[in-house]
């Protein structure tokens, strides 16, 4: 918090030259920027991991899986 609140102190420092108009736009923007910080419940992570829908059971699913597997060997001559 001690460093936030340096931080702060920092900029108002710098805006004490700013006239009041370009204040209240500068206040405006901060505002607006506060707006789009806000985090939006995001379930990116849980769907990193992603789950398996399906309304078949695993039996028939593994069973399809398998079924669809072909074996194409060809061994090349040297």
């Amino acid at each position: 918090m001690k460093t936030e609140a340096q931080i702060i102190d920092a900029y108002l420092e710098l805006l004490y030259t700013l006239t009041p108009k370009l204040k209240l736009k500068l206040i405006e923007k901060l505002a607006k920027s506060v707006d789009k910080d806000v985090p939006v419940k995001s379930d990116r992570f849980e769907k990193s991991f992603g789950a398996w829908i399906d309304s078949r059971d695993s039996d028939e699913i593994i069973a399809e899986i398998r079924n669809s597997r072909t074996l194409n060997r060809q061994i090349e001559s040297f």
